[in-house]
């Protein structure tokens, strides 16, 4: 690594990676989300 030579560091290629990892992690969840508030609630079995 030079003085100038930081277009693709290590450092920014880590971080690029982790914020892609969080995004792909947030829209799966939101997809869940949605997936779980389309199911229709299952009866609650009574107590006793």
């Amino acid at each position: 690594m030079g003085k100038f030579d930081s277009r693709n560091s290590q450092k920014m290629s880590r971080r690029k990676a982790q914020a892609k990892k969080k995004g792909r992690a947030k829209t799966r969840a939101t997809a869940v989300r949605a997936e779980r508030s389309k199911k229709k609630p299952s009866k609650k079995k009574s107590a006793g």
